[in-house]
């Protein structure tokens, strides 16, 4: 199995991007992975997605932010069509309520069994849940586009949020994502 991780850049005040952190200590454990560090621009981001999905052709998609707050390293259950922050992104945009794609449906939601992988990993006291929403961020705006495109492009995508560093090392978060990429199969 052919595998795509994408973490993103360094953003705000976020030194040193978990998500990128991550996807690269995944990387060294698998077989058959390849890395891509995104732009954290509304809409780039995405675009840069779709062209080294159509030049390496992964049948795997996995795409990392960042989630400062959380406790917990979390897969995303559905991307939402609609651009809201008042942070800027690193172009200096700020979104305050338009849509990643103005023809597309109102959500997309992943059809990977996701609530029984996560309780999966919970069960062997691995720090990770199950988030509803990938938020209206960057992060959001991303995995809008790997969704839609999965179909189109053949491959199963999803999009999985790490905490900083303090909450939840490095390397334990790649141990994750190395975890789903084995529950998905």
């Amino acid at each position: 199995m052919r595998i795509l991780l994408t973490g993103f850049d360094d953003f705000g005040g976020v030194k040193e991007n978990p998500s990128w952190r991550a996807v690269q200590a995944a990387a060294r454990r698998l077989h058959e992975a390849e890395c891509v560090r995104l732009p954290v621009v509304y809409g780039e981001a995405g675009r840069r997605l779709l062209e080294a999905v159509r030049e390496k052709k992964p049948d795997l998609v996995i795409s990392c932010g960042a989630a400062i707050g959380r406790e917990t390293v979390t897969p995303e259950l559905l991307a939402i069509n609609y651009r809201y922050a008042r942070s800027a992104d690193n172009a200096g945009s700020i979104q305050l309520g338009t849509p990643v794609d103005p023809g597309g449906s109102a959500a997309v939601m992943n059809s990977l069994p996701l609530a029984g992988i996560v309780e999966t990993l919970r069960g062997e006291g691995l720090p990770c849940s199950l988030s509803v929403s990938a938020g209206s961020y960057v992060c959001n705006d991303l995995y809008y586009t790997l969704l839609s495109h999965q179909k189109e492009l053949g491959y199963r995508g999803l999009f999985v949020h790490v905490p900083s560093a303090d909450r939840v090392d490095p390397e334990t978060a790649a141990d994750i994502l190395v975890r789903l990429i084995r529950e998905i199969g």
